[in-house]
């Protein structure tokens, strides 16, 4: 459902108290850390119980299972996500009473008034380089207040309330809440036709990231992945307008540029070059030339901020990663078990890069759980092109969020795309049967892979659970 933006954006101080129609989301549940770190009255209600809520619940929210009306009977301000639907009780009730109701990014933008707002867009990288950024700046004593899409490894949480007066915001596409924010200085890690169920066309898509780029406050500053065509046709636009356009990248037509890049296991190692001159060499704890490029931008947004190098290295090089982004989950039977968010053609370009480094001599075994009918629709092929960098792959069916079900496109859309032999791709349509296959297939040796951003990251728990008794029983 697409709730409407008001014409005035109230702080979050004079939003009386607030109801979160499925506070334990990725988005909804840090925006209440940071409402209930503030002092500010905050509820919640959610489908599902989960360690999300329970947090919730000790921060101080009042937190309900299921929705009802009841649950909105003392609230000022009604905030739902885009997964809610318009027959949803507490949503029914809010509007019958005439309450404040907030789309998500309306919310984000309540909490961000009156601190200086980095935002950080992109079609991909959105979550890891928002991570990046925030430990780096932490690391440089600057504290902000953060909102991510994930969970920080070192924090365990997606959001918090700093004492700084910088807010560090992944800045969402996809319902066009980036368009909301009026950031001091943004990062763009790529631009690339996605959630074209929002969009309509790849010029409308360019269009919303042309004007996130006027948004960006003239005294600010804007940083661009220019190896990315997307990216860098933006960086020239809004030089166009007049904007600080900072360029990052490993060209030479670049402002800030790494350089004598290197892979080995699970680290990524660079040299920075800013502005011609040599800064040092940084050691990722994550591996990737993807999240080289994130980290560079990362990097060269706290020098742009006044920040020393050598503090923000030393928060990059502690960056242990951000859950369901190539999280390793643990090992078994001499088989590793990673999980990451990887749901476009590109995301999982880059992630099994990354896998067949750390896989070193072993194979790469994927399972890949398409998510919305209307991005398989589109990419599928796609998709299943991407997926041949796999050795062996199980496909899943199509994970339904926020749309409803079409019986000719499924999961069988994208494993027919794949460019491997027969018996080394499945189309496992129940997620319960996955573990099981990915445990058959899987080896000594092997790294296990799960993609996508649905309910596809609760099988290397299993997968674990199965190797372990497949090791018990050949002892």
């Amino acid at each position: 459902m697409r709730v409407p933006v008001p014409d005035e954006l109230r702080p979050a101080d004079r939003l009386g108290r607030v109801h979160f129609v499925g506070i334990g989301g990725a988005g909804l549940s840090g925006i209440a850390r940071i409402m209930l770190a503030r002092g500010l009255s905050v509820s919640g209600s959610d489908g599902t119980d989960s360690p999300t809520l329970q947090a919730l619940r000790d921060l101080g929210a009042e937190v309900h299972l299921g929705h009802d009306a009841a649950h909105v009977h003392d609230v000022d301000t009604l905030v739902v996500s885009t997964a809610v639907r318009e027959d949803n009780p507490e949503y029914v009730e809010a509007v019958r009473r005439g309450l404040v109701v907030l789309p998500r990014s309306a919310a984000v933008a309540a909490v961000m008034a009156g601190r200086r707002v980095l935002a950080v867009a992109g079609t991909h990288g959105k979550t890891t380089t928002t991570s990046l950024l925030t430990v780096a700046l932490q690391a440089a004593g600057a504290d902000p207040t953060y909102a991510i899409g994930g969970d920080l490894a070192q924090t365990g949480t997606n959001a918090a309330e700093g004492s700084g007066d910088l807010f560090v915001a992944e800045a969402d596409e996809s319902d066009g809440a980036f368009l909301v924010y009026r950031p001091y200085a943004a990062v763009v890690t790529n631009v690339e036709a996605d959630h074209l169920d929002q969009w309509g066309t790849e010029d409308a898509y360019r269009e919303a990231f042309d004007e996130f780029a006027d948004h960006v406050d003239r005294d600010g500053f804007l940083v661009c992945i220019v190896d990315d065509p997307g990216a860098a046709r933006l960086a020239g636009f809004a030089q166009a307008l007049g904007q600080r356009v900072v360029r990052v990248g490993q060209g030479e037509a670049t402002d800030l540029r790494v350089v004598d890049l290197a892979f080995a296991g699970t680290t990524s190692s660079f040299t920075v070059v800013d502005g011609g001159r040599e800064l040092g060499r940084v050691t990722l704890q994550i591996p990737g030339r993807h999240y080289v490029l994130d980290a560079a931008a990362a990097l060269a947004t706290g020098l742009r901020l006044g920040h020393p190098f050598e503090d923000l290295r030393r928060g990059l090089e502690g960056f242990t990663g951000t859950r369901r982004r190539m999280e390793r989950k643990g090992e078994a039977g001499g088989v590793r078990v990673y999980d990451s968010y990887a749901h476009h053609p590109v995301e999982i370009a880059g992630d099994l890069q990354a896998a067949r480094a750390v896989a070193g001599d072993g194979r790469v075994v994927v399972a890949f759980q398409p998510h919305l009918v209307s991005r398989t629709r589109i990419f599928g092929p796609a998709m299943g092109a991407a997926l041949g960098a796999a050795d062996e792959v199980v496909v899943l069916d199509v994970y339904l969020a926020r749309e409803d079900a079409d019986p000719e496109v499924t999961g069988a859309l994208v494993a027919g795309a794949v460019p491997l032999p027969e018996g080394r791709v499945a189309f496992v349509p129940d997620l319960d049967d996955v573990p099981a296959e990915l445990v058959a297939r899987a080896r000594p040796g092997d790294l296990v892979l799960t993609l996508g951003a649905g309910s596809v990251t609760s099988v290397g728990p299993r997968v674990l659970a199965l190797l372990e008794e497949r090791e018990r029983a050949g002892a």
